[in-house]
Formats: C-alpha cells, structure tokens, sequence
C-alpha cells in the first residue's frame, strides 16, 4: 500500500498532465497524491528539471523514437527495481505504442538480466496498469510459440566459446545459457530481435554491467540498432540511471562504434 501510495505520489511530481496519469491515480483514490506545488516546496530546482531538461527537452530529442525511449526508461526502471516511476511508465509505454504483450516480454526478458525479483515486483505494477486499461490475456504473449530462426552458425560459435571458457567449472550455467537464453528466450516472437536487444543494453548500463555491454551493443547493432539510436538511448538513460553508470558504459560503447565503422 504504501509503494503504490509513493508510486502515485511521485506521478503528480514528474509528469505533464495527462489522461493515463488520472486513470492511475485512479488505482488507489483513499490515498493523498502530492501536487507539483508540493514537490516544489521540497525540491523546486529538481521539479523545474523535470520538467524543462527531462520531459521538455530529452523525451523529444528526434534520434531516438518516443516508444523506443519508453523501452529504454522500462528497462532501466525493472533492472534496477525502482517501482516508484512504474505505473507512469506503463502507462506511457502503452500511449507511445509499446503493445502489451511487448511490455510481457519486457518483463519476463528482464527476470534473466536483472533477477527474478525484479521481475516480479515489476509484475506487480504492470498488473494493476493492465487492469485499468482492461488488458486482457488475449492481448498477451502465449507460453508455447513457434521461435524465430536462429543463425546456427552464430550460435554455435558462442556456445562453444563459452563451453571451453566455463564448461568445466559451471556445467549448469553452461547449459541454461544456451538451452533457456539464447534458444529459447531470444528467440521469443513478440518483442523484436532490436528491441530485445534494446532492453538488454539498457538494463546492463542501468547496472553497471559494462563487462556484458560490448558482445550486447554489437548485437544489438546486429539486430538493426543505429549508432545515433544507440548514443540516444545512452543519454536517456543519463538521467534515471546516474551519470556515473553512463560515462562508464560510453568508453565501451565508443569503442564499439568505432570498429564497426572500420568495418567494410
């Protein structure tokens, strides 16, 4: 109760008014929702932020899609279990064109990268958004589906790389990751190769992972993610993710676009 009331709280904080804010807020009316003049009697300078640099000026930069940018936000929010900003994002997600069964495969994508309880407690946001949106299962990915192709060649290639680093020492790990991860999960239809791509590289810099970031970036340039997409999903993730955790990942991420662009 008390995270939905904070949750709630938080909307009326960051966000320009709009419909989905009120059918949120509606989720809970017994709670009091704090004004943006109550948020500027606490931190006025963090309201004008928000409101002028985040939602006036990085939510409309035009390199990176508003429905890419809310992946992007999504991610970060359920690697790094911060609940409190969820039920708006959900809900803006859902008005930028994010269906319902990609924010489904958001989630569940995020249980391997992030953790089971991430997941879980993003779960618990996503339903009551669902619920006010009357989403129902149909609209939902199915458990059993036919996967996507794979490159064999490819796959084969990283599971051997991998069985002669690891084999020996974590069998088990070994074979999740290529039985459940990259031949099952990845191949999952209902959200894109790119976007699946998007939200790994997102939850990775959200984390501070940037050991995983370079054979992830290359993927996901692989799957159909362009330079300036990549550089503006890094900056989006500036300001929910901490500076530091991006000038860690940028070193990387420069050094990936900069051997691709030696490429022929």
């Amino acid at each position: 109760m008390k995270l939905r009331t904070a949750a709630i709280a938080l909307l009326s904080l960051v966000t320009i008014p709009s419909a989905h804010t009120e059918e949120i807020a509606s989720m809970n009316r017994s709670n009091p929702v704090l004004s943006n003049e109550d948020v500027r009697q606490v931190a006025p300078q963090l309201a004008a932020y928000t409101q002028d640099r985040l939602l006036g000026d990085v939510w409309k930069r035009p390199g990176l899609a508003p429905r890419d940018r809310s992946i992007v936000t999504l991610a970060a929010l359920i690697a790094r279990n911060q609940t409190i900003e969820m039920p708006y994002h959900f809900a803006l997600a859902l008005d930028n064109g994010v269906k319902p069964r990609e924010i489904s495969e958001i989630i569940t994508h995020l249980a391997f990268y992030a953790g089971w309880a991430n997941a879980m407690s993003a779960t618990a946001i996503a339903k009551d958004v669902f619920a006010a949106r009357h989403i129902g299962s149909d609209q939902l990915p199915a458990v059993s589906v036919a996967p996507l192709p794979i490159d064999e060649g490819t796959e084969t290639k990283r599971a051997t790389s991998v069985e002669a680093q690891f084999g020996k020492f974590f069998p088990g790990m070994v074979q999740y990751t290529t039985d459940v991860l990259f031949r099952d999960l990845w191949l999952r239809p209902d959200l894109a190769p790119r976007d699946r791509s998007l939200v790994t590289v997102s939850a990775l810099i959200a984390n501070g992972q940037t050991a995983q970031l370079t054979p992830h970036l290359n993927r996901a340039m692989d799957n159909g993610l362009t330079q300036t997409e990549a550089s503006e999903a890094i900056t989006q993730l500036a300001f929910y993710v901490g500076w530091p955790n991006v000038f860690s990942a940028m070193p990387v991420a420069k050094e990936v676009f900069e051997k691709r662009s030696r490429q022929p």
